[in-house]
């Protein structure tokens, strides 16, 4: 297994981070001025990209795995890896998501615990109505862990 930096050519990442953020534009936002890593187990399993809030803050933007490798810890090692990173340069990692109970109870497996809400975040921010198992995303959940 081998996590890669990725610097140039992110879009050619754009199938998996359009799994976790199903908006183009949304992701373009983020992408460029972002970093982006790659979890490589013989091949791609799991992409994310992190953005600088701030001399204190980071946040992870994107976090990705193609659907068939979910479920057997790709996603968790790279978060590990990139608190590891950044440990260093910031002290709190900042992640947002929908309210649904499986990816929630993800970051805090992960060492995340609830922050803040953005109430309406995704009514307002996205073009269509989304969900994520079963659930209409309305406001966006902050979760944060100390580096």
């Amino acid at each position: 297994m081998k996590i890669e930096k990725i610097i140039h050519n992110k879009k050619q990442y754009l199938d998996l981070l359009l799994l976790a953020d199903e908006q183009e534009d949304m992701i373009d936002r983020y992408l460029e001025s972002g970093d982006m890593f790659a979890l490589y187990d013989e091949d791609l399993k799991t992409v994310c990209v992190v953005v600088e809030i701030d001399k204190d803050y980071c946040e992870l933007k994107n976090i990705a795995t193609y659907e068939k490798y979910q479920g057997k810890g790709y996603a968790t090692k790279l978060i590990s890896f990139i608190s590891d990173y950044y440990s260093n340069n910031f002290k709190t990692m900042l992640v947002g998501t929908g309210e649904t109970p499986k990816i929630l109870s993800f970051y805090e497996r992960c060492g995340f615990e609830k922050s803040h809400i953005i109430k309406n975040f995704f009514t307002e921010n996205y073009d269509h109505a989304m969900f994520e198992d079963g659930i209409q995303l309305v406001d966006m959940i902050y979760l944060k862990k100390k580096l």
